[in-house]
């Protein structure tokens, strides 16, 4: 029996899981991968990910705390 490999890439920017960590993500029963270097879009700026992650353009943006 073959057994077929599943590579995951980064939604954001393509890369895969061989050449940059990736952190699974869940949103409405759906599963996305995204890389260490663009989580940070993510929590910040969600918007741009709007067509790559369904409803990200309606995640409130993260804040930013000055200290």
């Amino acid at each position: 029996m073959e057994q077929t490999q599943t590579h995951y890439n980064c939604l954001n920017c393509g890369r895969s899981e061989t050449d940059i960590p990736l952190v699974a993500l869940r949103y409405a029963s759906n599963q996305a991968w995204i890389c260490s270097q663009c989580l940070p879009t993510l929590i910040h700026q969600p918007e741009r990910l709007t067509g790559k992650l369904a409803g990200a353009e309606n995640f409130p943006a993260g804040q930013h705390h000055d200290h």
